[in-house]
């Protein structure tokens, strides 16, 4: 692939040009991060550890905590150390990679989502045949073919990008390589490259969006018209709560940001949003699910007390 670009470098700014407000985001950022890296490693942890963990809802779960620490750690050490330096500049590869792995990873997340409505789905609904539909082997295919969907959509839009023409300036308006601020500094034509994210964006975020929905009201009509005992519908909807409340808080920012996605559009919002599903998702998961979960809770305190006893 032969690399047109005049530009060999970019200018990545920060959040805010305020020094004083940088060292503060600076330690309310590494302070999430560190969050972040520990809950989603407990969770991931207890996991593998825990032989009692080893069912295909886990499985899962185990995988989304491994999405959010890559996820978070694709952007926010570079977004620290920006804090620190005024102009923190990336080199043009540099900056192509970071956009595949951002892409790549919070795509798969997307997916694993919609995999894992579909699990809770199958679990609820056909309990008698979970163990077949959801063996060791479809488990695994299905992780896979999560991971295999967000490399393959990030590969396609880090192509693209690459063969957009940039001949200055080199400032980009977000705190890491995203496509939109990126796409804002070309000297080419990026009707097409728009034109290609509205289309995966819709792709590769509303179909498990739209399965999820799907398997909820699946979920929803078979507790209301086929099990007749309240404490069995609260126990089933409990079983949903923690991965609907994720699915919520990282799907509303991501359609938000990517669906109808212009060249023209709001450098600051989109900043603000990126935040949320970049940053504070990944430590939002693991408090999400081990706040509403009794079996991590409870395996998580078994491992704690096992090392204080050592």
């Amino acid at each position: 692939m032969e690399n047109q670009t005049e530009v060999h470098e970019f200018i990545l700014l920060s959040l805010t040009n305020d020094r004083r407000q940088q060292y503060i985001l600076f330690v309310c950022f590494l302070l999430l991060y560190i969050v972040c890296l520990l809950g989603n490693g407990a969770i991931l942890t207890v996991v593998i550890t825990e032989t009692r963990l080893h069912t295909p809802m886990y499985f899962f779960l185990g995988n989304l905590s491994c999405l959010d620490i890559c996820y978070s750690t694709v952007t926010v050490p570079k977004m620290l150390s920006g804090f620190l330096i005024e102009h923190w500049t990336i080199s043009f590869i540099g900056c192509l990679t970071q956009l595949h792995f951002f892409h790549f990873l919070g795509s798969s997340e997307a997916v694993l989502l919609g995999v894992m409505a579909y699990d809770r789905y199958v679990a609820i609904c056909n309990p008698l045949h979970y163990p077949v539909i959801m063996s060791k082997w479809a488990c695994l295919t299905l992780a896979l073919t999560s991971w295999s969907a967000g490399f393959f959509h990030a590969l396609m839009h880090t192509i693209m990008t690459s063969r957009v023409w940039f001949c200055g300036p080199n400032f980009v308006q977000h705190f890491f390589c995203d496509i939109k601020p990126l796409l804002r500094l070309a000297c080419s034509s990026t009707t097409l490259n728009l034109t290609l994210l509205n289309v995966a964006a819709a792709c590769i975020a509303l179909s498990p969006f739209f399965l999820t929905l799907l398997s909820y009201l699946y979920i929803i009509s078979f507790l209301f018209f086929k099990i007749k005992s309240w404490q069995s519908r609260w126990k089933a909807f409990s079983t949903c709560a923690s991965h609907l409340t994720v699915v919520t808080v990282f799907y509303i920012p991501v359609l938000t940001n990517y669906m109808a996605a212009s060249a023209n559009g709001s450098s600051e919002r989109d900043m603000v949003i990126s935040l949320l599903y970049s940053v504070i998702t990944p430590v939002l998961n693991p408090l999400i699910y081990t706040l509403r979960n009794e079996e991590v809770k409870s395996s998580v305190r078994k491992i704690i007390n096992r090392k204080l006893q050592r």
